[in-house]
């Protein structure tokens, strides 16, 4: 299993190399309440997107494993995607409005 998903990885790093990584703003604040909410709010964050039961259970097993991550390296992350998303905000409107650039 593990060679596989090796193997599936390599792959995707050999043929999408050029792909551009756009952050969505949706994904980083849905990123942001994995890392900080409790549980409860979280799970009551996941029902808009109606998702099977099972879906969320499997979600709220990874988030528990996540919770012992320390805080600081959370700040990390959230610092982290908080660089691409301005990056992104930045790209999106040079390609919207080139002669702002």
């Amino acid at each position: 299993m593990r060679l596989s998903v090796t193997a599936l990885l390599v792959t995707l790093a050999l043929c999408y190399y050029e792909a551009n990584a756009i952050v969505c703003p949706t994904f980083t604040l849905d990123l942001t309440k994995f890392f900080y909410l409790p549980d409860e709010l979280y799970r009551l964050s996941l029902a808009k997107y109606n998702a099977p039961p099972e879906v969320v259970a499997a979600k709220m097993e990874v988030k528990q494993c996540t919770d012992r991550v320390s805080v600081k390296n959370r700040l990390i992350i959230t610092n982290i995607l908080k660089i691409l998303l301005n990056c992104t905000v930045t790209d999106v409107k040079a390609v919207l409005n080139p002669s702002s650039a």
